[in-house]
This record gives C-alpha cells, structure tokens and sequence, in this order.
C-alpha cells in the first residue's frame, strides 16, 4: 500500500528540491463517500518567503491569510484568485520559515469519473491542467486551509522519484509585477506530460 510522505519530507529548508521530489507523487482528495480520488503531480512552482517578491509571505508580510504560511511544512495554504479559482498550495520548511510550493497540474489516476462530474464535459487532458483546474475536479476549497496534509482529508503519497532528466524547469506563471523575480527558474513540470499547464513551456534546464 502507498505511505503517505511523512511530515519531514516538507520540513526541509531546500524549498527548491522539496519542489521538484514532490513531482511524480501522488495527491490523494477522498470525496464526500469516502471515495479516493488522485492525480499524479507533474507541475509545480516554488515561492521563496521573504526574499522572493512573488510570494504572498514577501518581507515577512503576516496577515490572517498567510499566518499558516509561517507554521511548520507539511500543512496546505488554500486562497481564492481572480474571484473564480482556489489553489493549493504545500508549506514547506520549519517554523517562521514562509516557503510554499503550489502544485500547478495533476495527471489524474483513480475516480477520474468524479473529476469529468466537478469539472463538466471537456477532454479529459483538460480536467487538471492548472491549479484553479485540479482544485476544482479534486474538491478543493477554502476550507482546506491549514489541513494537515499528513491527516485524512488531504494527503500525498510517496511514489518512485523522477530522474532529472525528466524534470523541466521555468519561469513561474502571472507574476510581472515581481521585479528581478521575474525570470527565476522555480517552476517544475515533467516533459512531455499531457496534463501540464498550457502555460510557457520554455525551459530553463
């Protein structure tokens, strides 16, 4: 049976590998019976706390959004963008360390048909190819703020590691107004997977 990661896999300070190791593992939402449904991850982007002026916790900005930001890794930062999407963010670090890693695409594998429900008629490689997407098709809203990703309501499994040759990396998506922050290469996705983003594609690696 699958172990789910274990709560020091996203205590680690290196935001960036804790970022990319988390491609290729499995997110687990059971539904409202109980049901598993899962995707694989194959894209990611990582923010870097206070340095990193795309992230919500730049300059050790603390507010009744972010607070759980600042707790220990291991935990799932839900906000609501555009007034339409939620997105799922994971903590990482330890205590006061205000690093996230936004999972930005899933390949779905178990309860697809409850994916299609959520999500209405379109192809299938569409259903989790962004982050408002998979929130959508996994049931994932606010109220998965500060869930405990370690729990039963949301968890993720370990799955075999990715090579780096299979890694991709990039700019992160719909940040301009992050100066010099711009162009860092802090997105992850694996090449060639159907289910990435229809963001740039452009690899820095």
């Amino acid at each position: 049976m699958p172990r789910k990661l274990p709560s020091n896999f996203y205590k680690r300070e290196d935001t960036l590998q804790v970022a990319r190791d988390l491609l290729g593992k499995t997110l687990v939402v059971p539904d409202e019976a109980g049901d598993r449904v899962s995707g694989k991850i194959v894209e990611v982007e990582a923010y870097m706390g206070i340095e990193d002026k795309a992230a919500h916790s730049f300059g050790g900005r603390l507010t009744d959004r972010t607070k759980v930001i600042f707790g220990p890794g291991g935990t799932a930062y839900v906000f609501f963008v555009y007034g339409m999407y939620h997105q799922l963010n994971v903590v990482t670090g330890p205590q006061d360390h205000p690093h996230v890693v936004l999972v930005r695409a899933i390949e779905p594998l178990e309860n697809i048909e409850r994916m299609r429900e959520r999500r209405g008629k379109m192809p299938d490689r569409n259903l989790t190819s962004g982050p408002g997407k998979l929130c959508i098709a996994l049931g994932i809203d606010k109220s998965f703020y500060g869930e405990d990703l370690t729990g039963n309501r949301i968890w993720l499994e370990d799955a075999p590691s990715v090579a780096a040759s299979e890694i991709a990396s990039g700019p992160r998506v719909g940040i301009d107004y992050a100066g010099e922050y711009v162009g860092k290469p802090w997105r992850y996705w694996l090449k060639e997977n159907p289910f990435v983003s229809k963001a740039p594609r452009r690899a820095g690696k």
